[in-house]
């Protein structure tokens, strides 16, 4: 298991490696994943995250996360194999996570974290385009960050 983590951002970020290695680590066993897999996360600003929502999901505004899973079927999701799987990339906007962490009473480093998990369960498969999905993906982030996530 292998995270890349780069820091777009000027803000200091650093302290999130060990937690977010321990929360892909978790998120994959509460899953049932077993393959050994890479994730690349990119913390961006408000400007980047605009461009490549515009850019991909044709939404003309900023968002909290986008995540590019580079396995589109479900079935790859459960290969066997001696070679690391690379699941994707996520880019993560530390501007909105903080407007976030301030509109749901929280704090940046929780909103990080759920981001975070939010972004591998993406990147495993997992959406939320209908209330069934939702009820499924939202269900597992609850349950991961509760589990998982100490402040």
């Amino acid at each position: 298991m292998y995270i890349e983590i780069n820091n777009e951002t000027s803000r200091d970020l650093a302290y999130l490696d060990p937690i977010y290695k321990n929360l892909l680590e978790k998120t994959l066993e509460k899953v049932n994943f077993s393959t050994n897999c890479s994730v690349s996360v990119t913390f961006v600003d408000v400007d980047f995250i605009h461009k490549l929502n515009k850019e991909y999901r044709s939404i003309d505004r900023p968002t909290d996360i986008i995540s590019f899973a580079y396995l589109d079927d479900i079935n790859e999701k459960n290969i066997k194999s001696d070679y690391q799987i690379d699941l994707g990339e996520m880019y993560i906007c530390v501007d909105v996570a903080e407007q976030n962490a301030t509109e749901f009473k929280s704090n940046l480093k929780k909103e990080l974290c759920f981001l975070f998990i939010h972004g591998v369960l993406h990147l495993l498969g997992y959406d939320h385009m209908n209330e069934e999905d939702e009820k499924v993906m939202f269900g597992l982030q609850e349950k991961i960050m509760e589990e998982n996530y100490n402040d």
